[in-house]
């Protein structure tokens, strides 16, 4: 068979397990990519959690000897929820972004891309393959920008014209020689929406990202939560969709065809107190088949306590003082103190100061102290 024979039959197998759409792109080195990387590391703009070796992110065939080609996969997830509890007052709810609806993406498109490497070996016996999903060493969006499965947007991510940019991206290095696709030519325009919406100006312009200022990492992350980024997180358990939700190109984009990424309502916008209780064991069992659940649950606990202290969820005063005396996790004690101070009682005044008398951890201390001066400055104003 030739090259184009054998894409016709990789792409109409491709229908047939799901996939909703495919790209084929050269495994060429990535050399603009590869300019962009070592500026983003230059300005200290990537999370850490990135593939630190950038000839590996830029070079396919450092990952696949002889590769030739990159198949780039896309499985479109929904937008929207069906029958979404309400988050109402002494009952509050936090909520998981949508590319953590559902089954966790990594394994749903693993398995596509498995059953696609099967097939195409195959049809050519002896080819090799290596597939990856979102933690590989190459970059998803530049894969799929350059096999023509979108563009990559002003909110860095890729936007497909079929199901705007709520898609999961996957992508196959393989020793088989396949034409390539064209590339999509960029369509944002002078539409900045994205930009001027961020919450926290991590997208610093059009396609440059501050990954260390974008919610979607900070909930991600296991320490103490900067304190200018807790009120700006809201109810946000886990990731971010400002970008994608004020996006043009998303409008009316809604897709519910993929049934692992169907959400259940009380697991994806769960209620915040019942959180702050589960065992390790009752939070894998609960949430260990969304991805937003693969930094355990100490990063969905901080933030639980910190959209608490955002609703001044008075409701939560007795747990978050239990959590205060009791959490043996300096984190999540120094931001239930936080949490108390934005809620700001006579209750959470007494709480808070009878905590500073016995706590001998240095952060959490200077968490409660910030807290009762927040409240005397509170007071201050709210006299004049």
């Amino acid at each position: 068979m030739t090259g184009a024979q054998l894409k016709e039959k990789i792409m109409a197998y491709s229908k047939d397990i799901g996939i909703d759409k495919i790209g084929f792109a050269s495994a060429d080195p990535f050399l603009s990519l590869k300019d962009r990387l070592h500026e983003q590391q230059r300005l200290n703009y990537q999370s850490g959690f990135e593939e630190k070796d950038i000839e590996k992110r830029v070079t396919p065939a450092k990952l696949l000897p002889e590769a030739k080609t990159i198949v780039a996969i896309a499985l479109a997830y929904p937008s929207k929820m069906k029958n979404p509890p309400k988050s109402t007052k002494g009952d509050r709810r936090g909520v998981f972004c949508r590319a953590s609806w559902g089954e966790d993406y990594h394994r749903v498109l693993k398995d596509r891309l498995q059953k696609l490497e099967e097939y195409m070996l195959e049809l050519v016996p002896g080819a090799r393959c290596q597939s990856m999903v979102d933690t590989g060493e190459l970059s998803d969006r530049a894969v799929a920008e350059r096999a023509g499965i979108g563009w990559s947007g002003k909110n860095c991510a890729i936007i497909t014209p079929e199901f705007g940019s709520y898609v999961y991206l996957g992508e196959m290095v393989t020793t088989i020689s396949l034409p390539p696709d064209n590339p999509i030519t960029e369509q944002c325009g002078t539409c900045n929406k994205c930009v001027d919406a961020c919450p926290t100006g991590a997208l610093v312009q059009g396609g440059q990202l501050d990954s260390n200022k974008c919610i979607a990492y900070l909930t991600q992350t296991k320490d103490f939560l900067p304190e200018r980024y807790r009120k700006k997180l809201g109810n946000r358990l886990y990731g971010c969709d400002t970008c994608q939700q004020v996006c043009p190109e998303n409008k009316g984009m809604d897709f519910h065809h993929q049934e692992e990424f169907e959400p259940d309502p009380d697991t994806v916008k769960p209620k915040l107190l019942p959180l702050l209780e589960l065992s390790n064991k009752e939070f894998k069992q609960k949430y260990g088949r969304l991805a937003g659940s693969w930094r355990g649950k100490k990063p969905i606990q901080r933030n639980a306590i910190i959209a608490l202290g955002h609703f001044k969820a008075e409701e939560s005063i007795e747990t978050l003082d239990q959590l205060l005396n009791n959490d043996p996790r300096p984190v999540i004690r120094g931001t239930a103190a936080w949490s108390l101070g934005q809620i700001n009682t006579k209750r959470t005044i007494t709480l808070l100061e009878k905590a500073k008398g016995y706590e001998t951890e240095g952060e959490v201390l200077k968490e409660i102290e910030n807290a009762l001066n927040q409240i005397a400055e509170d007071q201050m104003l709210s006299s004049k």
